[in-house]
């Protein structure tokens, strides 16, 4: 297990999250076949709740682990790195036991201030989760550390497969109970993943021990570190990042909470509210798939930008740091293009039903929110945790507000949520640009970076638009409008995909420069003819 360039490790988890989160987008239709509209908000709901107590036990610690580690072996001193490991595996295992006790203590409770009281049994079922999870999150933190993300995307493989399989079986068995048992067994399949995952990186772990100590690697002159002092290493890197999440998380929350109640205010009974709140819920997941990849992108970065700070290398730190974001925009500005077209296309593919309008007027939140992401991944890299803590505090403060007063207005109801997503993450994408000026001395440009991805989406999005149209008039010539835009959406994707490489390379958007760090493998599949084109 050798460490792995930033390119190399985000084609690895790349690979590994797209596979994850499609397969995760494939399997709602069959839940929410079970579950019918208001379980999948009753679901949804319970998801909130976990997602929650989950980052705050979780978020914080093992990016420290990924920090810690990656200036720890930088430096050569791999024994220190592996104390620093355990001393955070210890804190998770107990963070993790305490807030799952508390979860399912307090379902109940939970459940009833959130005003979906019919969401407890699902609170209480994914308690056990939340211990499980801490585990596997330590030893996904330390692998990060060590620039090795194969063993990461292979868990998170493993995770997604059982959670799919155990959630439908579990929700379709306890549906002749009762709806809110059938919730709570679809989230059954969360704990068996994320106790096959642990399973998995616990034996890795235990089996390279060449890997965690490499004898040939190690450096006698180092400074060495006592465990008080490793111990505050860990918890002065963890406190703020968790702030960090769990604030974004917490804002979740309020939102589920107030979103409904805001739309009882504007008029809507109650179960049309909780159907309201799931169609945000189908949105949320259907953009968790480039999300997904921008988190690859900031787990692949974290540790390698925590390695120039560590060996004192601006400028190797700058390069990373705006090769990262230019990365990001050729994600994201195509994907945000994409939903926004194709959204009643996708919507009807996947049997989401109603509610394709808040992508195609929401999919411009992706690109703020990636972003956000990885400019407060740079900050944190950079060690300044507080900074970006306040800065997506400050969002977060401002997204509630205004789904507060917008949600109610009928005229406006769920898409409130959308217009305070996006005023949110655009004060902070504001704050942190100011922030990465100021405090790092860096100028990201970001409007300059991403004329060229925009420009090349437009293109897309035209050629996208022409051939799902062409192609559904002729297929629907000879079987059903169903099979006709699944065909139509899945080649309209393709050609898209091809336009846009094809218009970033004219447009010298991309460079050779660029593929310098990409693996050997995938430089493969790019044609002579295609790479001689591109701009030095």
């Amino acid at each position: 297990m050798k460490k792995q360039s930033i390119a190399k490790g985000f084609a690895v988890l790349t690979i590994a999250s797209m596979f994850v989160k499609i397969l995760s987008v494939l399997y709602i239709p069959f839940l929410r076949g079970i579950l019918g509209d208001e379980g999948y908000g009753i679901y949804g709901a319970a998801y909130q709740v976990y997602t929650f107590i989950y980052v705050i036990a979780n978020s914080g610690i093992p990016v420290a682990i990924s920090k810690t580690i990656s200036e720890l072996t930088y430096a050569g001193n791999y024994k220190d790195a592996l104390r620093a490991f355990k001393i955070a595996r210890s804190y998770l295992i107990g963070i993790g036991a305490v807030l799952a006790i508390c979860m399912f203590v307090f379902a109940g409770p939970i459940s009833r201030i959130l005003h979906f009281e019919k969401s407890y049994l699902a609170i209480l079922a994914l308690s056990p989760t939340i211990l499980i999870t801490s585990i596997s999150s330590a030893y996904r933190g330390y692998f990060q550390g060590r620039s090795n993300m194969t063993n990461t995307a292979v868990s998170q493989i493993i995770e997604q497969i059982a959670n799919v399989i155990f959630t439908l079986l579990f929700a379709m068995l306890l549906m002749r109970y009762s709806l809110e048992a059938a919730c709570a067994g679809g989230t059954i399949g969360t704990s068996m993943g994320a106790l096959a995952s642990m399973i998995f990186l616990g034996f890795v772990f235990y089996k390279k021990k060449k890997f965690i100590i490499p004898k040939d690697e190690v450096k006698k002159d180092v400074k060495g570190y006592t465990y008080k002092q490793l111990a505050k290493r860990i918890i002065n890197y963890s406190i703020p990042i968790t702030i960090a999440v769990g604030a974004t998380y917490a804002g979740n929350l309020v939102d589920m909470a107030n979103t409904k109640i805001r739309l009882m205010t504007g008029g809507y009974i109650e179960a049309e509210a909780t159907i309201l709140y799931g169609f945000l819920t189908k949105y949320q997941q259907l953009m968790n798939v480039p999300i997904s990849i921008v988190a690859a992108l900031a787990a692949a970065v974290l540790p390698s930008l925590s390695g120039s700070i560590a060996l004192n290398d601006k400028q190797q730190f700058q390069n990373k740091l705006r090769y990262s974001l230019r990365l990001c925009l050729f994600v994201v500005v195509p994907s945000a293009v994409g939903f926004s077209i194709l959204s009643e296309q996708i919507y009807s593919f996947l049997k989401f039903g109603d509610g394709f309008e808040l992508m195609k007027y929401g999919a411009v939140v992706l690109v703020f929110m990636s972003l956000v992401q990885i400019q407060t991944t740079i900050l944190q890299g950079a060690g300044r945790l507080y900074i970006a803590t306040r800065n997506v505090v400050i969002g977060i403060i401002a997204k509630i507000l205004i789904n507060y007063f917008l949600i109610s207005i009928p005229d406006i109801n769920i898409y409130g949520a959308i217009i305070g997503s996006v005023v949110g993450f655009g004060i902070a994408l504001l704050l942190n640009t100011i922030s990465i000026k100021k405090h790092l001395n860096v100028n990201i440009y970001l409007l300059k970076n991403a004329l060229k991805p925009l420009v090349s989406s437009i293109i897309m999005g035209g050629m996208v638009f022409i051939f799902y149209k062409i192609s559904y008039f002729l297929f629907n010539l000879f079987i059903g409008d169903y099979f006709s835009n699944v065909i139509a959406v899945i080649i309209s994707i393709i050609v898209g995909v091809v336009a846009y490489v094809f218009s970033m390379i004219i447009f010298k958007g991309i460079t050779k420069k660029d593929l310098i760090e990409m693996p050997d493998r995938l430089k493969k599949f790019i044609p002579s003819k295609v790479y001689n084109r591109i701009s030095d």
